[in-house]
């Protein structure tokens, strides 16, 4: 299973960036998908998830009213929208796939995980 994230980069803080994650056709029909973000010393952080089965979108409190997850199941894609983007948003961006769960903004219930995409807010 591989999961391809991409649409990091560099930009200023207020500025908006959209990331993109790509995956197989079974993968993305088969599991819900999840955005998790890590940044610098600190532990890999909840985001954002969309339900496989009805497509509703689930948020991390530090991110809700800012980002918003969706998916095109034509393109087997998975897209996070960030807008107002803060320094704090900086970090690595994981894409990951995994059964549905209520316990969605925990990293083990993720089954696959994509490489990371740098986003760097600077103030």
């Amino acid at each position: 299973v591989q999961l391809q994230a991409s649409g990091g980069g560099l930009v200023q803080a207020g500025d908006s960036l959209r990331l993109s994650c790509s995956t197989s056709e079974r993968t993305f029909s088969a599991y819900t998908m999840a955005w998790f973000r890590q940044a610098p010393g600190k532990e890999r952080e909840f985001v954002a998830t969309i339900r496989r089965y009805d497509g509703t979108p689930y948020y991390g409190n530090s991110v809700k009213g800012r980002f918003t997850i969706s998916r095109d199941s034509a393109k087997n894609t998975m897209f996070l929208q960030m807008n107002s983007l803060k320094p704090d948003d900086t970090a690595v961006y994981f894409c990951a796939a995994g059964p549905w769960s209520l316990n969605y903004g925990q990293q083990r219930g993720y089954r696959y995980w994509g490489q990371g995409t740098l986003v760097t807010v600077s103030s």
